[in-house]
């Protein structure tokens, strides 16, 4: 369904320019979850600005459903780490939520709809006329992904979406996606700096390395769904699988060469 191949990303500097992905190449399933995880400064975010088109690759290509993206694809929902940003404190949630869906011409009766829908799944149907500013920021981050599931996208990109709210919301939030993504058979690329979190949600875990980033090894995530945050972390191939993802970032952090002092 979608498929990075030698993907490079280069930012022009005063020297010359600065790689942040090269050789970069996996393809995704249809319907599958699959998650990128690193060390930090390993390039994710900038990984995921290029398959979504809203950065260009300098090399390489990203194609969706045989067709290069050149551009953010319809088919696109996006949810950044800074979801406080994405909304607009001005006006409520509902219309936070409408907003791309007036934008891809969508009547008002089937926006009202997939609104209420919407909210009502991540638990915030009570709240549709309140102000982002006055939720927490859990519940904000709801309403990030309350946007993305009216949307209906066929492929839902995640760039590290619950880095920023408490361990009992982020626990909740794990498990609404997985309610989603089995419900809607959403197609989901995630990134996380958890590695608990990538084994938990995903089909497969992708290690990438420093910068310049590239796929170090894939990682088959075989536990049984549906998953849950006591039973499945509580299983010895839980444990194995995240000491294995965990092992290798570490790995990669310690034999990095040392900045000067």
């Amino acid at each position: 369904m979608l498929i990075v191949s030698d993907m490079e990303k280069t930012y022009p500097t005063k020297s010359g320019g600065f790689t942040a992905v090269s050789g970069m190449s996996f393809h995704i399933e249809e319907g599958e979850l699959f998650t990128i995880v690193g060390p930090s400064g390993a390039g994710k975010t900038t990984l995921l600005r290029c398959i979504s088109g809203l950065d260009d690759v300098t090399a390489g290509s990203v194609t969706f459903n045989g067709q290069q993206v050149s551009g953010p694809p319809r088919e696109f929902a996006v949810v950044f780490q800074d979801y406080a940003r994405s909304l607009m404190p001005w006006i409520t949630v509902a219309k936070n939520v409408e907003l791309p869906l007036m934008k891809k011409g969508i009547s008002a009766a089937e926006r009202a709809q997939r609104v209420a829908s919407a909210l009502e799944e991540v638990g915030l149907a009570d709240a549709m006329e309140k102000k982002p500013f006055q939720l927490s920021g859990g519940m904000q981050q709801r309403v990030a992904i309350a946007r993305a599931i009216a949307y209906r996208p066929q492929v839902l990109i995640m760039d590290e979406p619950f880095a920023s709210v408490d361990a009992q919301t982020r626990a909740d939030l794990e498990d609404l996606l997985l309610r989603i993504r089995e419900e809607t058979g959403t197609t989901v690329l995630f990134v996380t700096h958890d590695v608990d979190e990538s084994v938990y949600l995903s089909n497969r875990v992708a290690i990438v390395s420093r910068s310049p980033s590239r796929i170090d090894e894939i990682v088959d995530i075989p536990l049984p769904y549906p998953r849950d945050q006591i039973r499945t972390k509580s299983l010895p191939e839980f444990a194995t699988l995240r000491t294995h993802v965990f092992g290798r970032i570490r790995e990669m952090v310690s034999t990095a060469t040392p900045m000067a002092a």
